[in-house]
This record gives structure tokens, C-alpha cells and sequence, in this order.
């Protein structure tokens, strides 16, 4: 993307969080997230999220993290949009990495500055300064996950930033959903975080969607979200219920983890997560198997196994 106006024209859709495959000793395995990306992309995916929290960006450093952004738009080009994840604590990287992930084409993807007692001031204050740097615009992504959940009186002077192109929301309770879809919307592009539930946003008239679990089940939740963007609500419920228990082992043992594991199982390229985080154990994956096994019986999945 060249500018902010392609960047809020073609911010839309159903965008996948490529999981970002380590070996076993914690390296970049570059050619399986390639072929990762591109299974995506030829499966109609209207966009990529790289290096997220599920992308496990806390545990690389900031020249990993460059690395990775350069690679992966290496390999996408402009076939599709592609948000990169250019977070942190460190107001220096951020900086860093919101610019590079411009330069490159990408949209850079920014929290709050995830430190002890930061106030609603120094946040705004801090987008401010952020915005300016990518000639695409950013994504202010609302993360409860990193300790500080955005209010919708705080996105609402956020959105209000120029360059601020939109909001990928993971505060999902239902008042603050209402809300923003009903305030902002139109104004901006805004995303729900989740794919775990995402046909109330959807519903309320959210522009997209990023989905972790799509890099194991892409058949299955694309045609999920195909059909609740052509107005087929029955359909749409019913193929989001068929994965329920799949959600359930995903809540219990968390992402990526469970992710990994799933794509592993059906031949995909899900590898390693990196330390702190641990890979799952050969009982839980079992547990896995059974899901993907029921999921395959059942031919609306689409889901195959290896």
C-alpha cells in the first residue's frame, strides 16, 4: 500500500494471524511461513497480520522483528494488505518499526505502550506521535491481553488522530461492541481481534475480522465468514458451532500453542512456539487430533488431515 487512502480503502475482510513457525532450537523457519502465507492468500483471505502477539513478537528483538517484516513482504508484495505488528514498551522501537513497516507497504499495527500506570493522556499523547511515522497510517489495536484495555471514550479521541486508519477491537464485551460499531463506524475501519467470537462485531457492523485459528482451519472459518458477509446468518452459525470444541481446547491451552499444534497435524507448516512459551505435550495434541478428526468427518469443515 502506497498511502493512507489505499490503506482505509482496502482495510476490510477476513485477515489471517500467521502464526510465525520456529524449529525446535527457536529460528526462523522463513520457508514454512512462506508457504503458510501463501496457502492463504490462494484460499481468497483478503489479508495477513504478521508478527502479533499470537505472532509471538514479545519474544523477538527488534531487529528480528525487521527481519521478519521484510521477509514476509518479500513474499506478499502487494497481492494483499498486510498489517505488521510494530508494538512495545519501548517508545524507540515502536517508532522504529511503525516507520520501516510504512516504508515497506504494510499498515503498522500499534498498542499502548504496554507499561505500569500509563495514563489515557500519555496514551493519546503517544499515538500522536506514532501516526506521523508510517505513510500508510496505523492501526490502533485495543489489547486487553497486554494488561490495558482501551475505553470507547479513549478510542473515540484515538480515532480523531489523522493517520489513524483504524481499530482492531479485543475488548469484545458486548456495551463496548455496541458502542464503538455505533460511534465509530463509518470513521474509521474497525476489526474484531478474535476470531473465538466474531459474529456479534460482525453482526453490529464491524469491517473485518483477524483470525489466529484460521492458520489450522482456514477452509472452515473463511466459508464462516463468507457466509455472514453475504447476509447468511443460519449458515454462519452453524459452521461457527461446528468448531466449538476445538474453541473450548484453544481457551483452555492457549494460542498459539494449540494452534501450532493443530497445523502440524494436518501436514501445515505450525512448527515450534519460542520460549517463555512451551509447545503442547503428546496428550494434549492427542486431544487435538480428536477435534481436527471429528471436524474432517463432517464434509461443511472442509477440514482434511495428513
Amino acid at each position: 500500500m502506497q498511502d493512507i487512502y489505499e490503506s482505509q480503502a482496502r482495510l476490510r475482510g477476513i485477515f489471517n494471524i500467521t502464526v510465525t513457525p520456529f524449529t525446535a532450537s527457536g529460528e526462523f523457519d522463513f520457508d514454512g511461513l512462506a508457504r503458510n502465507i501463501e496457502r492463504v492468500i490462494a484460499l481468497g483471505y483478503d489479508g495477513i497480520l504478521i508478527g502479533g502477539t499470537y505472532g509471538e513478537f514479545p519474544a523477538m528483538s527488534s531487529d528480528e522483528r525487521a527481519l521478519l517484516f521484510r521477509k514476509v513482504m518479500a513474499v506478499v508484495g502487494d497481492r494483499v494488505p498486510v498489517m505488521l505488528c510494530s508494538a512495545g514498551s519501548d517508545a524507540r522501537v515502536v517508532a522504529d518499526l511503525t516507520q520501516l513497516a510504512g516504508e515497506l507497504g504494510g499498515l503498522p499495527m500499534v498498542t499502548p505502550p504496554f507499561v505500569s500506570e500509563v495514563t489515557n493522556g500519555q496514551i493519546v499523547s503517544f499515538f500522536k506521535k506514532m501516526a506521523p511515522l508510517s505513510r500508510t497510517g496505523i492501526l490502533v489495536y485495543n489489547a486487553p491481553g497486554i494488561g490495558i484495555t482501551l475505553p470507547p471514550v479513549v478510542l473515540e479521541e484515538l480515532a480523531d488522530i489523522p493517520g489513524v486508519v483504524g481499530i482492531k477491537q479485543g475488548d469484545l464485551n458486548p456495551t463496548a461492541i455496541d458502542q464503538i460499531a455505533n460511534r465509530l463506524g463509518g470513521r474509521l475501519r474497525l476489526f474484531c481481534a478474535s476470531d473465538l467470537a466474531f459474529l456479534g462485531p460482525m453482526m453490529c457492523g464491524f469491517d473485518g475480522i483477524s483470525t489466529t485459528n484460521s492458520g489450522a482451519l482456514p477452509e472452515l472459518i473463511l466459508a464462516t465468514y463468507r457466509a455472514l458477509e453475504n447476509n447468511d446468518a443460519q449458515t454462519a452459525r452453524e459452521l461457527h458451532q461446528l468448531w466449538y470444541l476445538y474453541r473450548a481446547l484453544a481457551r483452555r491451552h492457549g494460542q498459539p500453542q494449540l494452534v501450532k499444534a493443530a497445523m502440524n497435524l494436518r501436514g501445515f507448516d505450525g512448527q515450534h512456539v519460542r520460549a517463555p512459551l512451551i509447545d503442547l505435550t503428546d496428550e494434549v495434541i492427542s486431544e487435538v487430533r480428536v477435534e481436527l478428526e471429528l471436524l474432517a468427518a463432517d464434509p461443511r469443515s472442509g477440514v482434511t488431515l495428513k
